[in-house]
């Protein structure tokens, strides 16, 4: 028997921050531009609306929504919060929970699709007006990326498999929005050892070749077992 309810009950959606690098060691967040009303050609977080037609979970929704509305798909994703506010969405009282994603950008084409007219890169430092309360989740997303950074090596999803020094510091000063010192900042992770040296340089460069390195995620792995501590 279908259970018919007393009281009225708030809709439930699912809203992504998306976190990219550029080649200028740039943060950078992804957003729509909304085909539909309400805010209608606003930029807004890619997300949407439960289906309760295919038994999914919050997750598998973020992750739908992803690729349904900028092609986006196979990449890091966790739950961030929940924002409930009664007024965040003109049309209804929507409960919308939030998840945060990390990508390399070189390694995703976006494609907008079904209510999204357009899918763009924009800066973390220069965003547009967002529809709904999404600036609200964006600040929410830094403010956990900052932190987590710190204490777990989560930044590599944003870099590629194969990686300059300096472009492993530009990516932590570009997350914590400040400038680091480069000799205690190099000290840091070689106490670690966690980086790989390949043994190979920088190709189709105007100055001087860096070498690469890789991140060692199974030694990581198997320190944290034992307790191991990731701490910048």
């Amino acid at each position: 028997m279908l259970y018919s309810y007393k009281y009225p009950r708030p809709a439930l959606s699912v809203d992504c921050v998306v976190f990219g690098l550029d080649d200028k060691e740039t943060l950078k967040i992804l957003l729509i531009q909304r085909r539909n009303s309400p805010f209608k050609d606003k930029w807004a977080l890619p997300g949407g609306f439960m289906r309760m037609d295919k038994d999914e979970s919050l997750e598998d929704a973020a992750r739908r929504e992803l690729h349904e509305e900028a092609g986006v798909e196979n990449i890091f994703l966790e739950q961030l919060y929940t924002f409930g506010s009664k007024n965040r969405d003109p049309r209804e009282w929507v409960a919308s929970v939030a998840y945060y994603a990390l990508v390399n950008l070189s390694e995703h084409s976006l494609r907008a699709a079904t209510d999204a007219s357009e899918a763009q890169w924009f800066s973390t430092t220069d965003l547009p007006d967002l529809a709904f309360d999404h600036q609200e989740i964006v600040d929410k997303a830094i403010e956990r990326l900052r932190n987590k950074v710190r204490y777990q090596p989560i930044g590599f999803e944003l870099l590629p498999k194969k990686f300059t020094f300096s472009q492993l510091q530009k990516l932590y000063e570009s997350i914590l929005g400040q400038k680091l010192d480069k000799r205690n900042f190099l000290r840091k992770f070689r106490s670690m050892d966690l980086l790989v040296d390949l043994n190979e340089v920088q190709g189709e460069v105007h100055h001087r070749p860096a070498k690469l390195y890789s991140f060692n995620e199974k030694k990581y792995e198997k320190l944290k077992e034992k307790g191991f501590n990731f701490e910048i």
